[in-house]
């Protein structure tokens, strides 16, 4: 299933439209924040597909029935451009563990022609859990697809969560042939062009390069 947050008017589509903005882009402060704050409003919507139970909370007053998560999920970003989106994910998801994996292109002798490297990874057990793996974009899709390949070592998850703020339609196709039926997608917008060095158009750049300066 595919959830294309920004296809409805909400204050999402104000973060999104300045983190492409290449006038606030300048400010790198304002960018991580934005990626953040997207984050979070993904974490709001995801929230509404997971498993609750009722608990009862003593006040200072009475007693109150409430909903409380089942289970935490495990949030898994790639390294480094993921970390400001992780982070709004981890400030709703607050008891959540942490994976982190690093990935990065390695460019062979044709500059418009690379393989993808995984380098580290740290997780914490995946069998049953609910995964939730972010990257800022979803370009050709095959660092998502490597990423997720390579935390299927922890072990076999529940239901897979991937979350990115703007992908290919190429990248699209390609995570939705590649993952599991248990997978579901969550998007901020889905934009229709890849060059041949696999950046999206219109995009909005190198999130990773925007957030910490150029590699």
């Amino acid at each position: 299933m595919v959830h294309e947050i920004g296809k409805h008017n909400s204050i999402f589509n104000e973060f999104l439209r300045e983190i492409r903005d290449e006038h606030v882009q300048k400010d790198r402060l304002r960018f991580r924040r934005n990626m953040e704050r997207l984050g979070e409003i993904f974490a709001y919507e995801l929230s509404k597909t997971l498993d609750f139970d009722t608990t009862e909370v003593t006040t200072p007053l009475g007693s109150a029935q409430m909903q409380s998560l089942t289970e935490q999920p495990v949030l898994a970003t790639i390294l480094r451009a993921g970390l400001p989106l992780h982070q709004g994910l981890l400030n709703y998801f607050d008891k959540a563990d942490s994976a982190f994996v690093s990935a990065y292109r390695k460019h062979l002798k044709n500059e418009d022609d690379f393989e993808i490297h995984i380098e580290y990874l740290s997780s914490p057990p995946l069998d049953g859990k609910t995964l939730i793996l972010s990257d800022p974009m979803l370009a050709t899709g095959s660092s998502m697809f490597l990423v997720y390949k390579a935390l299927m070592g922890r072990g076999k998850p529940a239901h897979v969560h991937v979350v990115a703020l703007i992908a290919s339609q190429e990248g699209l196709a390609y995570v939705k042939k590649k993952l599991p039926e248990n997978t579901s997608i969550w998007l901020g917008a889905i934009d229709d062009e890849l060059t041949a060095q696999a950046y999206i158009v219109p995009g909005l750049g190198d999130a990773g390069d925007l957030c910490f300066g150029a590699k």
